[in-house]
């Protein structure tokens, strides 16, 4: 397909932030993550577990979330508090910037 023919909803470009963090919680699973800052999603910052190849939108309403963490990045519920627990710190309240 010709790029004429896509019917884009949008197509932009902006200077991102990216942490790369790798962890090892009492549970032994290791977290590689990249977290990724953007003017986009409200505020909430992309979330991807590296070796898992999955990537979530997360604000402080996701982590208060129950299952949440577990179903999108495939985690059992003690991996998933380890999880938390590093996001909260992480993650900051969401600005809604379009008001």
């Amino acid at each position: 397909m010709n790029v004429n023919e896509f019917d884009f909803l949008y197509d932009t470009s902006e200077e991102t932030k990216t942490r790369f963090v790798s962890f090892i919680g009492d549970s032994m699973k290791r977290f590689d993550l990249a977290i990724t800052s953007s003017n986009r999603f409200y505020g909430k910052m992309l979330v991807t577990d590296i070796q898992m190849g999955k990537t979530a939108i997360i604000g402080p309403d996701d982590l208060a979330a129950e299952g949440y963490l577990e179903y999108v990045f495939k985690l059992t519920e003690e991996e998933a508090v380890e999880l938390t627990s590093f996001l909260e710190q992480v993650v900051g309240t969401v600005n809604f910037t379009d008001i």
